[in-house]
């Protein structure tokens, strides 16, 4: 299957995110760029431009992490897969304590660090979203399981 995402597939990643990033949580009406349709598993790995290989991600998030599948956890040592937003459930693996996105797993840790979550723009945006309300919308909230 090609790379290339339909208009139909476009939205329907996008409507089943809520419009809101599957990684940092912001909502893509907030961030300049929006955001995009990426390859949880990269097409240079194999992925498939398919449903369930595909997330909404923010133009930040989705440029730390490029194709890239994971990284070294900074605990064990060892290589650690990334958040997958198709599998894995944003509160096994972060913890929303006001702008700062706290990881609990080591998946979390390695998406965290890697994506630059917790950047000091990337917090300071995040707390200026809270401060007017737009930061973690119902829809991401529910996106999330609260």
């Amino acid at each position: 299957m090609s790379s290339d995402v339909s208009a139909a597939l476009r939205r329907l990643v996008a409507e089943r995110a809520y419009g809101v990033c599957e990684y940092c949580l912001v909502h893509e009406l907030d961030v300049y760029h929006g955001c995009e349709v990426a390859h949880v598993i990269s097409v240079k790995h194999g992925g498939l431009t398919v449903p369930e290989n595909l997330a909404y991600a923010c133009f930040h998030c989705n440029r730390h992490k490029g194709t890239d599948l994971g990284s070294i956890g900074l605990r064990t040592g060892k290589f650690v897969g990334f958040f997958n937003p198709r599998s894995d459930r944003w509160k096994q693996h972060f913890y929303l304590n006001a702008s700062h996105i706290e990881p609990l797993t080591e998946v979390g840790e390695v998406t965290s660090r890697m994506l630059e979550f917790n950047h000091p723009e990337r917090l300071a945006f995040r707390r200026l979203l809270l401060g007017v309300g737009r930061y973690l919308t119902v829809e991401a909230l529910a996106r999330i399981g609260e």
